[in-house]
């Protein structure tokens, strides 16, 4: 993976950016930049990962079914 500075970002534009690119702010790992089918390859998986998540929970009754002012109720106590 190319690794820049945010400067050479700032000095050199959009291209010193190549794909799969770290950019770096004071030497910390900050930012990944990705093409867009990529990008796009990762959203859908992260949905996949979801909606199998929640399939299982379903399937193992780990939900609740309840109006939505005892719902309320319920996540303002979690916090």
């Amino acid at each position: 993976m190319n690794r820049i500075s945010a400067n050479d970002v700032k000095t050199k534009g959009v291209s010193a950016l190549e794909n799969e690119t770290l950019i770096t702010v004071r030497g910390e790992d900050k930012f990944v930049v990705l093409d867009m089918e990529y990008y796009n390859y990762l959203r859908g998986c992260e949905l996949e990962k979801a909606i199998a998540d929640s399939l299982k929970d379903l399937e193992s009754g780990k939900y609740y079914k309840e109006p939505v002012e005892a719902h309320i109720r319920r996540i303002a106590n979690e916090i």
